[in-house]
């Protein structure tokens, strides 16, 4: 008897749809406890790379700002070692998978199952940066336009000793007293012959 309402039922179709919404429910369910497994388990594997990478965090200059280095949260965990470049899981949830955000695309820089190896790759990456932004600061600090300015002139070395400072002084002061001297010498001179005429010129 019950078995004959069940079909009736079923044929109406309202244990059906029962059924169906139970079992929606169910996988969802199932669903996102793999999703949540997922992620966790992505997380705790760019945990472990975190570690191996605290190493060159050490190294790292106080107050550099150019790298990140945090996990971010979401459907897919990513170690973010740059404003570009991150190390996420691929699909197997075993391989590091090193990769650069460009305007045109991901690019995949490296994949490898051990931790140690991509985080050799990620201090490979990272000294490669910090040597493109140091030259780039040397193209802009204007040093190369100051380096390869033409040298200034050298004196003409003269043959003769070198004097100092005070006895050119007073070699300087004589010449201008023995010249005022002979100066005087002169005037005085002209002086003596223009009143000798002078006498001359009354006595006659």
């Amino acid at each position: 008897m019950g078995e004959g309402k069940d079909n009736a039922a079923s044929l109406m179709g309202t244990k059906r749809l029962s059924d169906a919404v139970r079992q929606a429910k169910i996988a969802a369910a199932h669903r996102s406890d793999v999703i949540v497994d997922i992620r966790e388990a992505d997380r705790a594997r760019l945990e472990i790379l975190a570690e191996e990478l605290q190493p060159l965090l050490d190294e790292l200059p106080p107050g550099e700002d150019l790298f990140d280095f945090t996990i971010s949260g979401g459907m897919h965990p990513r170690l973010w070692i740059d404003g570009t470049a991150n190390v996420m899981m691929a699909r197997d949830r075993r391989t590091y998978r090193l990769v650069r955000e460009t305007r045109l695309g991901r690019v995949v820089l490296m994949e490898a199952a051990e931790p140690r190896v991509i985080a050799d790759r990620v201090t490979d990456y990272v000294a490669e940066r910090i040597v493109e932004r140091d030259k780039a600061f040397a193209a802009e600090d204007g040093l190369n336009e100051r380096m390869i300015a033409p040298p200034r002139p050298a004196k003409a070395v003269s043959d003769e000793p070198l004097r100092a400072p005070a006895a050119q002084s007073r070699a300087s002061d004589f010449v201008v007293a023995l010249t005022w001297l002979m100066i005087g010498v002169v005037i005085g001179a002209g002086i003596l012959l223009a009143i000798a005429s002078y006498q001359g010129v009354s006595i006659g």
